[in-house]
């Protein structure tokens, strides 16, 4: 028998300049633009790392789906996101998009997304199928789906108890149907120290090859 090769050791940071390095050397993946996706569970801590890996990107902006779902559409936004951002950045123009205002239940004023050189785009779903020939690399946030959801009621309290108990059905579904995590290039994992992370090689993943449990972290 041959011997097996080793799991992957995650990667531990106080600073994430080694990640931003990585992703910032790989081929343009939308015309001239590295589009970085960063998925997970609602409450996962998706918006926080995101925010974190675009300043140690020097800066690069962040398009939250937030701002793209909306109430009657929580997950079927792919036409929206396809004609307003991905088509132009993909023929090198600036992308005009109109962010959803989940207060008032409308559109807000045009945005303008220049055709930068690495873009995150952070959110449930954002690895879906419909957006992985698009990327450069898809992250995923290694937390469990009960302790995400956790957070994310917490964090909005009870006001937003019924809001919750339609998005976890309808999240339930999206993944039942489209998978983001079996095609995930990078796990993320929040530890006491920062984050933890299998990437490249370690993450023998691909878009074409799911994970296997032999990823490097602890199972939760």
């Amino acid at each position: 028998m041959e011997p097996q090769p080793s799991p992957p050791s995650p990667r531990s940071l106080g600073s994430l300049g080694s990640l931003a390095r990585e992703l910032s050397a790989l081929p343009p993946s939308l015309g001239p633009v590295r589009l970085i996706a960063v998925d997970g569970h609602a409450g996962s801590g998706k918006s926080t790392f995101a925010r974190l890996l675009a300043e140690a990107l020097g800066g690069a902006p962040v398009l939250h789906l937030d701002d793209i779902a909306t109430h009657e559409e929580l997950f079927s936004w792919p036409r929206r996101l396809r004609a307003q951002v991905l088509e132009p950045l993909a023929a090198g123009r600036a992308a005009h998009w109109t962010p959803y205002d989940w207060v008032q239940r409308r559109f807000g004023p045009e945005r303008v997304l220049e055709p930068v050189p690495l873009l995150l785009i952070e959110g449930v779903g954002a690895g879906r199928r419909a957006l992985r020939p698009h990327l450069a690399r898809l992250l995923w946030m290694e937390t469990p789906r009960a302790q995400s959801w956790g957070r994310g009621r917490n964090r909005d309290g009870r006001e937003l108890s019924d809001f919750w108990d339609g998005w976890e059905r309808a999240e339930l579904a999206h993944f039942a149907d489209d998978p983001s995590r079996p095609f995930a290039d990078t796990l993320v994992r929040q530890s006491g120290t920062g984050y933890e992370w299998t990437s490249g090689t370690d993450a023998t993943a691909g878009r074409a090859s799911p994970l296997t449990q032999g990823d490097g972290f602890p199972r939760a």
